[in-house]
């Protein structure tokens, strides 16, 4: 099965909404756009959702917000991950809040290192 490309309107919407700064990482993953802090990934796109890591607590309240179980292939739910709802999507105010959370919550994680092997392209 084929993963469609993201709607040229969500690219640019995370461009826009996910932060610039020290230690926030832009990449590609599965060919999306990707964000990450010390490589934990913690917003990205797939096909036309908008998609966050999220801790227990913000993830229960994102879910009364609406916000559904993320599942790049059917039933196979990636647990942490929402889909940010449309509505919340819609007010860049709102979005940048939450997207602060997942953010903020990868950033207490340990980094990542480097994977034996990999080399930089």
């Amino acid at each position: 099965m084929a993963w469609k490309k993201s709607p040229p309107e969500l690219v640019s919407a995370f461009d826009r909404l996910v932060p610039v700064t020290r230690g926030v990482e832009r990449r590609k993953m599965f060919g999306y756009p990707a964000a990450f802090v010390g490589g934990n990934m913690f917003a990205g796109l797939h096909e036309d959702r908008f998609v966050l890591r999220l801790d227990d607590g913000a993830l229960a309240e994102a879910k009364r917000l609406g916000a559904k179980e993320f599942e790049p292939m059917p039933g196979r739910a990636m647990q942490g991950w929402i889909i940010l709802p449309a509505r919340l999507l819609a007010d860049d105010d709102e979005a940048r809040r939450w997207i602060e959370r997942p953010r903020s919550h990868v950033s207490t994680m340990p980094a990542k290192g480097k994977k034996k092997g990999a080399t930089k392209r």
